[in-house]
């Protein structure tokens, strides 16, 4: 059906339209800590639904529903992994934080181990973050290049600029207020479509039952207890039960324990117990959000007659979802859903913009000699002004890229991965084990690094394992250390 001037319109007034509300709700700001954490002053349920908005990327959005349209529901162990998870850090993490009064995930480290470890893991975090927030920038353009025939360089800057605007003026208080409003557009955006195809369908839900029992393996397995042949193998399998709630389980407790995109938020509400009842709002609605996405892609695969993407003539099947919208929303649809795309890269930028700015102000800067002499006005200056740079700097990477299977997009998300083991691993040590110090927390994370490196390089151990390994290196390597100074007599100094 194409995109027609309606679906234009609809898309050019939810960018307007978001840019705006955004900065009349962020109100006015004082100090860094009105800018970076909403004066910690923001309610519990708009935090945990921005937390929702901010992890649900475009990638989520398109690429759920193709691997249901592929394989099966197997993903969603996965996502109660992620549920365990999001527990275990709001009973671990969060007391911690705010007994310390914390402003960044990293400033645990500096109160624990000293400014010097601090700066380096917020270091990791601006490097591994840009990486990642980069590509999935760029990831975004493609369905949206798909469905609106403009080019790359267009679809990025369209989603860039706005972005950027709504988050330097507004701060940690707007991200969160619009991330609340994209979320319901999205979902909106993809329940629209399942409704539709279902219409379709002569007999609705029962031909996707029928079809579906029809592609020769179980489309709504949900638990996969096989262990394949061979311990690799198995490893190298990312959907089995085991590998599917271990994984979920470490990935989450790293990404919303140490990932200052995530810690940003929690950091932000009122108290301890709100940052807990936002964290667990946001546990309960994502597994139900990627059970939807995955029926959405089975839904898919029945309207489609069971097809293969290859038969469909399509590259991945990641290109599904943005074929039907193509092909089969009305006018007025289609541009809901593309706003909802933009609404879950919109979440997803906003965030990456504002924890970057964030840890490289609070973490880096203000340690200087120049920073901490600043007050007031100028603290809030300067966080625009770091702001301002790291998303330029996204929107810029993001245009380096010329195609989506340029190799850099393979790396930037490898590098992502392996570093979360081993800030999850320091923050246990720091957690866990009152004797080890700043160098054995370096000793760990280093060797935690180093040892994701060799597991990336020699291996084909899937991405579920590489957080539990990553992390389970750099505590033993940390313990190891300590007992070595402790059995060499050498004296280790307090941080």
């Amino acid at each position: 059906m194409g995109f027609s001037f309606i679906d234009y319109a609809i898309v050019a007034s939810y960018l307007i339209g978001v840019t705006v509300i955004g900065i009349v709700i962020a109100g006015r700001q004082r100090t860094s800590k009105d800018y970076f954490l909403g004066g910690k002053e923001m309610a519990w349920w708009s935090v945990g639904f921005s937390i929702v908005a901010s992890e649900t990327s475009t990638l989520t959005f398109i690429s759920v529903p193709g691997l249901a349209y592929r394989s099966n529901m197997n993903f969603l162990q996965l996502a109660v992994g992620y549920f365990i998870g999001r527990l275990l850090v709001s009973v671990i993490f969060i007391p911690a934080y705010y007994r310390g009064d914390l402003e960044t995930a990293y400033d645990f480290l500096g109160k624990r181990f000293g400014m010097s470890l601090r700066k380096f893991t917020s270091s990791v975090f601006l490097i591994t973050r840009v990486l990642a927030s980069g590509v999935r920038l760029f990831a975004t353009a493609i369905p949206v290049h798909l469905i609106t025939g403009l080019d790359y360089w267009s679809c990025i800057l369209l989603i860039g600029v706005f972005t950027l605007i709504y988050t330097y003026v507004g701060g940690l208080k707007a991200v969160v207020a619009m991330d609340v409003v994209q979320m319901f557009i999205y979902l909106s955006g993809a329940v629209a479509a399942m409704i539709l195809i279902l219409n379709r369908l002569p007999n609705g839900w029962s031909d996707v039952v029928r079809i579906a029992g029809e592609a020769g393996i179980n489309k709504f397995e949900i638990i996969n207890p096989r262990w394949g042949s061979g311990l690799m193998n198995f490893l190298a399998s990312p959907y089995t039960l085991l590998g599917g709630l271990l994984g979920g389980t470490f990935l989450t407790m790293a990404s919303h324990g140490t990932d200052q995109l995530l810690v940003q938020r929690l950091l932000g509400c009122k108290s301890r117990w709100d940052s807990q009842r936002a964290l667990m709002l946001d546990a309960g609605f994502i597994v139900l959000q990627f059970a939807f996405f995955l029926v959405l892609g089975i839904c898919l695969y029945a309207f489609y007659g069971g097809a293969t993407f290859q038969q469909l003539g399509l590259a991945s099947s990641d290109e599904i979802f943005p074929k039907f919208i193509v092909e089969n929303l009305p006018a007025g649809i289609a541009g809901l859903v593309i706003a909802g795309v933009l609404a879950s890269a919109m979440g997803t930028l906003s965030s990456s913009i504002s924890s970057l700015a964030s840890s490289t102000y609070l973490d880096l800067f203000r340690m200087t000699a120049r920073g901490a002499a600043l007050t007031g006005r100028a603290e809030l200056v300067w966080s625009k002004i770091f702001t301002l740079f790291w998303g330029v700097v996204l929107i810029g990477g993001a245009l380096l890229f010329t195609d989506s299977r340029n190799p850099v997009v393979e790396l930037g998300l490898k590098i992502a991965s392996f570093t979360y083991g081993g800030l999850l691993g320091t923050f246990f040590l720091g957690l866990l084990f009152p004797r080890v110090r700043q160098r054995d927390a370096y000793v760990g994370f280093i060797s935690g690094l180093t040892a994701m490196a060799l597991v990336l390089a020699y291996t084909r151990i899937d991405f579920t394992w590489h957080t539990f390994i990553g992390c389970t290196v750099t505590i033993a390597a940390g313990n190891l250390s300590r007992l070595y100074a402790w059995g060499t007599g050498r004296k280790v100094l307090p941080t």
